[in-house]
């Protein structure tokens, strides 16, 4: 029997029953101080001399006279044999035993006798007790407690391997290996049980008379229990119990059960998975979430979860899990939904069906380093997410993107090493039901290959470093739509193409500051679609006849680069003094980059445009290849000069800690970017647009800032077009600002001003992640109450007990996000979008935590989705209210139920879903 001490770690309730073997050794402990007197005969009063052997049979023979008494006949006896074949010893390895007081032996009585602190150690059984006593004349032994003056001490402490009970005291009879145990206490995985009675069959089977269990961590006032008349308990196996009742700190209840099954093992167990309740007014009463999990294997599970409204409407949800250590691990999702709105017969009654799939799969480094799989996966119905009533998905209905991808490669060792993957892909639009797959994409190469490379040393100069690389990319591409995916007619307008690409560079320095690269590129592209276009005179209108075959076009592009990095730095302190900022270096990278592309006119056609009375009116110039996947070759000789310009600033400061004798380090500018180009081949436009970019991260890195804009030299005529004359030529500013963006995230936590972790992603920003949503909290968090477990950890508990004051440490977190966009591309001069959305967490107490999610957009002047968050942490239980106050997905969520996962299903689920035809 196995007991554990009380404790505030949750464990599942085992009562693991005493070994066979481990049934002899108190008894066999009589052996032992037996033979100790034989030993020390001079301290025992004499009698005749010697001490005369009794000779009796009895069940449980101590085989004394064994070793007393001379073999009968020690040639013919072999005493190995006899004892390893014939009589297995009693004891299989050392005891070890001691008491504080004494160790006494009672020949008249037959028992053996310890007392105060007793111990019994044998392999891997240990017994505790204020008194112990053998009586190896009826096979019994009794472990008890010690009484004084303040009460009963030393209660019994049986230990079995993990095992522990903990009653206040036990007979244990060696011969039918039975026992009863007296208010015996116990502890596996959480569950606690006290039995006034226990009753041990066997090793497997326990009987428990009027017992209680509870999950509670005060096992002596447990905030609720449930009490039983009978319980069968089977170790690591199962409990059984008959009626049953709940009391709430020591006050009946009637929720009660005429029986009950509680499955008490380690491993996975399959089982039922109880739903959640609520209400809908357009769908009447629901269940959610609620089915059966299946314990396929130890790589393997399985849960099948479905809803129901009473309307009529259902959903159905497959999960899969599935692992193998070191291989690989992933998780497979399918949910589908029949959704009906309002009732059938009525005017405003529909119905639709949704459906969504993810699946996603990692490989483990170490499986297999020349190839690896991987794959993530989420499509389904453009509408899921909005129509989906599910609380899963309350976090996701902002998600206006799906995305997947699958992917293999395979590595192929060698000189030249060669490349190889294969890659699906799939992007749809929940908005518009625009979806984009590739199945698949081909992708193959070869190392860099260098052919004037010296064999031995290393490379100098332009000729050394010449190297090209050859790569392939072949692609089957469907843009389609939700209304027909899956459908044969998504098929028709596939388009099938490859591309070959030999990219040749070398690099080399000039003056020792300046380096150089050129390179040149030739791309062959293969299609099997074509186009072939011309005007129908009698229709007025052109014709384009699609042409399946093979065909290719040729094209290349030659470019050089020189660049180089200037260093500044400006020291702000002199020699004696200590100032704050010591210096700023500043880090500039100029480049300037020069490209040809030549004109590809062979590629390209003309038709005419015949008038009513058989003019010409027009020709029109058209490339067959318009309709190719990876696009058509140019037909406009390009001659490029780029220019760019890359800075950051750093900043040494002196160090907060006045140990530290060297200043620190810190980016005041991680980057500050411009680009522009100018085309000398043009006849017009020659200047592109400067592009400027920036960011930096403030207040310890918790803080990033990114922005950028776009400056347009020319000015605009009065149609707002663009024309061939320099802004600052037609009374306006050197350039034009035609956008603007800004974007910053500040993350910040009280462990950001003590030095902590960051929090680590939980099981709801994993489940937003895996739909494509935010993992921040911005958009709200989904959360299933019903399964909720995400702080059942310790949380830092040990402080929280130890500090008196709260307040001193009030664990909180803040999350925030600000967007602007400015437009001016047409003289529009407005903010396309501003918007703070922000997100946040604080326990107030120990016991209470608040959250919110929410945001304000300056733009449309209005609060963005909201969400308030309420947690209350009641020891054992757990009590959840969330709650959307407006909007047309308005709605609350109530949760209270107990903590441990052997109980969960004992909780109060409701909720309030919102009304669909607000948002009609």
């Amino acid at each position: 029997m196995a007991f554990q001490k009380p404790s505030h770690t949750f464990t599942k309730i085992h009562l693991k029953a005493l070994h066979t073997k481990s049934l002899h050794i108190l008894f066999t402990l009589s052996f032992t101080v037996f033979i100790n007197t034989f030993s020390f005969a001079q301290e025992l009063p004499k009698k005749n001399g010697t001490i005369p052997i009794e000779q009796r049979k009895d069940s449980a023979h101590i085989a004394v006279d064994s070793i007393i008494k001379p073999p009968l006949n020690t040639k013919e006896i072999d005493s190995t044999q006899q004892d390893s074949v014939k009589q297995k010893g009693l004891l299989e390895g050392t005891v070890k035993y001691k008491a504080k007081d004494y160790v006494s032996l009672s020949q008249k009585m037959k028992t053996i006798r310890l007392y105060n602190e007793a111990e019994v150690l044998y392999q891997d059984m240990e017994i505790k007790a204020g008194v112990i006593v053998i009586d190896y004349s009826k096979n019994l032994v009794y472990a008890g407690r010690l009484k004084d003056s303040t009460g009963y001490t030393q209660r019994p402490v049986f230990t079995q391997g993990e095992n522990v009970i903990e009653p206040d005291s036990i007979i244990f009879n060696t011969e039918t290996k039975k026992a009863l145990v007296f208010n015996s206490r116990t502890e596996q995985q959480g569950f606690k049980v006290y039995s006034p009675i226990t009753k041990k069959e066997n090793d497997s089977v326990y009987f428990m008379k009027k017992g209680r269990f509870t999950t509670a961590e005060d096992e002596e006032d447990p905030e609720y229990q449930f009490v039983t008349s009978k319980m069968k308990l089977v170790p690591n196996k199962k409990v059984i119990v008959g009626p049953t009742y709940m009391e709430i700190y020591g006050v009946p209840t009637p929720i009660a059960l005429p029986f009950a099954f509680f499955p008490m093992t380690q491993k996975q167990t399959s089982g039922i998975i109880f739903p959640s309740f609520g209400e809908d007014s357009n769908r009447g009463y629901n269940l959610q979430n609620g089915g059966y999990y299946f314990a396929i294997s130890d790589y393997l599970d399985l849960a099948v979860l479905g809803d129901y409204y009473t309307n009529g409407s259902y959903g159905l949800r497959i999960e899969n899990n599935y692992a193998k250590r070191y291989k690989f691990r992933g998780n497979l999702s399918f949910r589908y939904e029949n959704l009906l709105n309002s009732e059938r017969g009525f005017p405003d009654f529909s119905q639709s069906t949704i459906y969504n799939l993810r699946w996603s799969h990692n490989q483990d480094a170490k499986a297999n380093p020349n190839s690896r799989f991987s794959a993530s996966v989420n499509l389904g119905s453009s509408s899921y997410y909005q129509e989906s009533i599910n609380q899963l998905n309350q976090s996701n209905f902002l998600n206006n993107t799906l995305a997947s991808s699958v992917s293999y490669s395979k590595t192929f060792a060698g000189e030249p090493q060669v490349n190889l993957s294969l890659t699906a892909t799939h992007r749809q639009n929940t908005n518009t039901g625009d979806i984009d797959l590739t199945l698949p994409t081909m992708q193959a190469s070869i190392g860099r290959i260098y052919p004037f490379a010296p064999k031995t040393g290393t490379k100098k100069g332009a000729i050394h470093n010449i190297n090209f690389q050859v790569s392939s990319r072949g692609e089957y591409s469907i843009k389609t739509n939700d209304s027909i995916f899956g459908k044969a007619e998504m098929f028709d307008d596939a388009i099938t193409g490859m591309r070959h690409s030999i990219p040749v560079t070398t690099n080399f320095k000039v003056f020792d500051y300046f380096s150089v690269s050129a390179n040149a590129n030739f791309e062959e592209t293969w299609t099997l679609n074509t186009v072939k276009k011309f005007y129908d005179q009698s229709l007025e209108e052109v014709v384009s006849v699609d042409q399946s075959g093979f065909d290719r076009f040729l094209t290349y592009n030659v470019g050089a680069s020189v660049g180089t990095t200037i260093y500044g730095m400006y020291n702000f302190e002199e020699e004696g003094e200590d100032k704050k900022i010591k210096a700023i270096r500043h880090v500039m990278r100029p480049s300037i980059s020069y490209s040809i592309s030549p004109a590809f006119d062979q590629y390209y056609e003309t038709y005419d445009v015949i008038d009513a009375d058989g003019t010409t009116s027009d020709q029109v110039e058209y490339t067959r290849f318009e309709n190719s996947l990876f696009g058509r070759p140019g037909n406009r000789y390009s001659s490029s000069v780029g220019i760019s310009l890359g800075n950051n600033l750093e900043a040494k400061i002196r160090a907060k800690d006045s140990t530290k004798a060297e200043p620190e380090k810190i980016f005041i500018l991680n980057n500050l970017n411009f680009s522009t180009s100018y085309d000398i081949a043009a006849d017009s436009l020659h200047w592109s647009p400067v592009r400027m970019s920036g960011g930096t991260q403030i207040l310890n890195k918790k803080m990033s800032i990114n922005f950028g804009m776009t400056l347009n030299p020319y000015a605009l005529d009065s149609n707002n077009n663009v024309i061939n004359t320099f802004n600052v030529n037609n009374g306006g500013s050197l350039f034009r600002l035609t956008s603007a963006n800004v974007n910053m995230s500040y993350t910040l936590s009280n462990d950001s001003f003590s030095g902590g972790a960051s929090e680590e992603k939980n099981a709801s920003a994993q489940e937003s992640a895996r739909s494509g949503g935010r993992t921040d909290d911005l958009f709200g968090r989904s959360e299933d109450y019903a399964d909720k477990r995400l702080s059942d950890g310790d949380n830092d508990k040990e402080n929280e007990e130890n500090n008196d004051f709260y307040n001193y440490k009030m664990p909180w977190s803040l999350r925030l996000a600000y967007s602007a966009n400015y437009t001016n591309t047409r003289r529009e001069d407005e903010i396309s979008s501003h918007s703070l959305m922000f997100s946040g967490d604080v326990d107030i107490s120990p016991k209470w935590s608040l959250g919110a999610s929410s945001g304000y957009d300056f733009l449309n002047q209005g609060f963005t989705y909201t969400q308030l968050r309420f947690e209350r942490d009641l020891l054992s239980w757990r009590m959840n209210f969330s709650w959307i106050p407006f909007s047309n997905r308005s709605s609350w969520n109530f949760f209270i139920g107990i903590k441990s996962n052997l109980l969960k299903d004992l909780k109060y689920d409701k909720r309030k879903q919102p009304d669909q035809r607000l948002g009609n």
